[in-house]
């Protein structure tokens, strides 16, 4: 077990319900986001407890949500019990175990950060989207991680903060580029009293 998923499996007992700004600010950019788009079979990255997964289901025939925390996908479980969400622990840095090209909206949400290369997700995420298909991503923006910030939480034993990668604006662009996207649009996200954005939003379609 590597660094982060223990950081993640510790985290994960007070993940929903500890003060954490980013993460409510990721909940509100991706309703505002998705609630524009259709979609019937999604592929979460990195779905954690389940914080978006909720959203999802509101328009989603079937969901499957990756994570590689045990203890994050055992608070989803206990809080999403429905038929149309599967559950399922992978790392994202290694081939995704799945159908490809059977979903038609894929999101990814405070997660790259952790993840080196930007280029295997977005080759990934081609192989499984439908012709056509939206990637959805959100992370901490650029500006915030040059300012130092970075994913951290409160534990028992103090302030625990995470390994992360920075990744600039066009890492995300040249990722989705080099892996047949085009960009529909993007956003950035601020906080009520702060001029800087915490995070930015991205919505890629697959090239056919």
């Amino acid at each position: 077990m590597n660094k982060i998923e223990k950081a993640y499996n510790s985290w994960a007992k007070i993940y929903d319900t500890n003060d954490n700004k980013t993460r409510d600010l990721d909940k509100k950019a991706s309703i505002e986001t998705l609630s524009k788009y259709h979609f019937s079979q999604v592929l979460e990255l990195g779905s954690g407890t389940g914080k978006n997964t909720l959203f999802l289901l509101k328009k989603a025939q079937k969901i499957v949500c990756l994570d590689f925390s045990d203890e994050m996908l055992k608070k989803a479980k206990e809080k999403i019990q429905d038929e149309r969400v599967v559950f399922q622990k992978a790392d994202l840095n290694n081939e995704w175990k799945l159908n490809d090209a059977t979903f038609d909206l894929i999101t990814c949400s405070l997660t790259l950060e952790h993840i080196e290369n930007l280029d295997f997700i977005f080759n990934q995420a081609n192989l499984n989207l439908t012709d056509s298909g939206h990637f959805f991503v959100c992370e901490l923006h650029p500006y915030k991680q040059y300012s130092g910030s970075k994913a951290r939480y409160e534990g028992s034993e103090g302030i625990e903060v995470l390994q992360t990668y920075t990744h600039h604006l066009t890492d995300y662009l040249s990722a989705a580029q080099n892996n047949s996207f085009k960009l529909v649009e993007l956003n950035e996200w601020f906080d009520e009293d702060n001029n800087l954005p915490r995070l930015i939003s991205f919505v890629f379609c697959k090239n056919i």
